[in-house]
Order: structure tokens, then C-alpha cells, then sequence
């Protein structure tokens, strides 16, 4: 590895000790949960404990499915007494992102989406990378430890779905990542993660879209009303950019009192991240990458005409995203 790889390595140990008790806490999707999985294995015999915690509910078949696959250990952040943690770390996310993660003084920040306010006294966020668990995979190297074929194979499953196979903004850093990893990985294991079926009960969603969208200009929109889990905003919003005359999917869920607007692109237009954060950021937390973004607006901060209903709602964010986002 470079003397740069060498020189985070350092950095980063420096801020543990032998007697520390980790808590790695994310928001669960493939990269985050690797990237845990990584940032486990790194401090592995050089700490006291380390617990892996997220601040959302999992509930998406793939990442069940990961999590079962691959042997890892997540508990709810709701379900720790934090104060018996000495070390906080924060992986594929930062503070700014969600409220949960106010509730700790983080010590450790590594991501891969654009910088927000982050104070951390170790941080290493490239935004120009497709993935955390690249930068990961570059940590584990550095650290010259040989990944074992779970490890391997999630942050491999990671790299693909963060990416989406490379067609989203990588680096050639990536491409190295997702090399090695390959010597390393279970393709198989890789490959029945990948193609986890969709849960019975969420059909009823897919129609609910499928029946209330509205398509204009390449850009699809769909409301789901109330919905169990946020991810199936996600699941549906990729579903339709399998659509070949569809540039943008916008879909919305309300959840725990809060709007949840996922959005996807094909990324040879406008940017996703900067759409969502001119059409949202002033009223919530928004954010993301060039063809993939999120934000999450508090429903007291909406007018109580524009939540009356799914129509008026769904015309609210129509409205949002083409006037202040500028998308029109």
C-alpha cells in the first residue's frame, strides 16, 4: 500500500485503545453494513469490544438476507445503554445525516457521500468514491489483512450494489477494491444476496404505486401513503428506472411523522443530490450522489394542506422538485 494508505492506518489506530468499548454505528444498507463489518475486523484484538449498531429498522429481504448469510451481529442504537461505550464510530454516514447519531460524540467518521458539518477528530469522507467499503478494502490492505471469505463477499456485494455494477460515479480505486476482493469473495453467497426476493406483503405497495403514478417529462412520480419501511421508497424508486423511458423516479412514503422522498436518476442530467437538497434542504436533511439521493422532512414542518391527502401530497413534491430544485 501507498505511504498515504500507511499514514490513515496510523491515524486511525491512534484514536483506540486497548481498553476501549466500540460502538460502529450506520444507517443498514449493503455499503454501511460491510463497511461495519470491515471496521470490526480492523479493530479486532486491538480494542476491548466492539458492537455493531444501526439506527434503522432492517427490514429490506437483501440486507436480512446479508446479515443472515454473513454471520454479523446488528443491534438496534434503541436497544444500547450508550453511555457504556467509550469510542464512537460512524461508517457510510455522517452526524448531519440523521438525529440518532446526536445522541453520541463521535470519534470516527469514514464515508463516501458529499462533506457535510463534520467535527470528528479522525474523518475520511471522498465523495468521488462509489463506495464506502472501497475505502474500507484500501483500510484492510493498509493493515495487510487478508479478508475472510464473508468479510470479502460483503464488501464485494457492497461495492456492485452502491455502484450499481459500475454504472454509477466510481473511481478506478473501486475498480481495485472490487478486484481484490474478488480473489476473496463467495460468488455464490454474493449472487443468492443479490437476488433475495421480495417479501408477499410488499406486492400491495408495487400496486399502490403502479395505480397512483404520475409520469411527465421522463420523470416518474409515485406517493405509497404510510409505509412500514422506508426501504420500500427505495425498492420501488429503482424499480422504475428499469423502465427505458423513465430519466428520473421520484417516490415518497410517510414514515415515523416524516415525508421520505427517494430519488434516482440516470445521472447524464441534472444531479440528484443537488435536486434534492434545493427542493428539501431547507425544510429537512437532504442529500446524495449524482443519479441516487434522500431526504426526510418532518411532517410539522409541511402545511397541513399539503399532507390532507395522497394527491395534494404527491402535487407538493411534484411542485418542490420542479420549481425549487428547478427541475421544470
Amino acid at each position: 500500500m501507498t505511504l498515504y494508505g500507511s499514514e490513515k492506518l496510523r491515524r486511525l489506530y491512534a484514536q483506540f485503545s486497548s481498553d476501549d468499548h466500540v460502538l460502529v454505528v450506520f444507517s443498514a444498507d449493503p455499503d454501511a453494513i460491510a463497511s461495519a463489518m470491515a471496521m470490526k475486523r480492523l479493530l479486532w484484538r486491538k480494542v476491548a469490544s466492539i458492537t455493531l449498531s444501526s439506527i434503522n429498522v432492517i427490514s429490506r429481504p437483501d440486507n436480512l438476507l446479508m446479515i443472515r448469510l454473513l454471520g454479523v451481529h446488528i443491534i438496534h442504537i434503541e436497544k444500547l445503554k450508550i453511555n457504556r461505550f467509550t469510542r464512537f464510530v460512524i461508517v457510510d454516514s455522517q452526524p448531519d445525516h440523521h438525529e440518532a447519531f446526536s445522541q453520541i460524540k463521535t470519534d470516527v467518521v469514514i464515508d463516501h457521500h458529499p462533506e457535510t458539518h463534520v467535527e470528528a477528530p479522525f474523518h475520511d469522507i471522498r465523495p468521488q468514491y462509489g463506495a464506502t467499503s472501497s475505502i474500507l478494502t484500501e483500510y484492510l490492505r493498509a493493515a495487510r489483512i487478508k479478508p475472510s471469505a464473508k468479510l470479502a463477499t460483503g464488501l464485494f456485494h457492497a461495492i456492485k450494489t452502491d455502484t450499481n455494477n459500475f454504472q454509477r460515479q466510481t473511481l478506478v480505486e473501486d475498480l481495485k477494491a472490487f478486484q481484490f476482493l474478488f480473489r476473496y469473495a463467495n460468488i455464490y453467497l454474493a449472487r443468492k444476496i443479490e437476488q433475495a426476493e421480495l417479501r408477499f406483503d410488499f406486492l400491495k405497495n408495487f400496486k399502490h404505486a403502479l395505480d397512483s403514478y404520475s409520469f411527465r417529462r421522463g420523470r416518474i412520480y409515485a406517493h405509497l401513503g404510510t409505509v412500514n419501511t422506508p426501504d420500500l421508497c427505495v425498492i420501488i424508486a429503482d424499480f422504475f428506472m428499469r423502465v427505458n423511458t423513465v430519466r428520473w423516479s421520484i417516490v415518497t412514503g410517510i414514515y415515523n411523522n416524516k415525508l421520505i422522498v427517494i430519488l434516482r436518476s440516470d445521472g447524464l442530467r441534472k444531479d440528484a443530490g443537488k435536486t434534492a437538497e434545493k427542493s428539501f434542504g431547507h425544510i429537512g436533511v437532504a442529500g446524495g450522489h449524482k443519479s441516487a439521493a434522500r431526504a426526510e422532512i418532518p411532517l410539522e414542518k409541511m402545511k397541513p394542506a399539503d399532507t390532507g391527502n395522497e394527491t395534494k401530497l404527491l402535487n407538493w413534491v411534484i411542485h418542490q422538485i420542479e420549481k425549487k430544485g428547478k427541475m421544470a
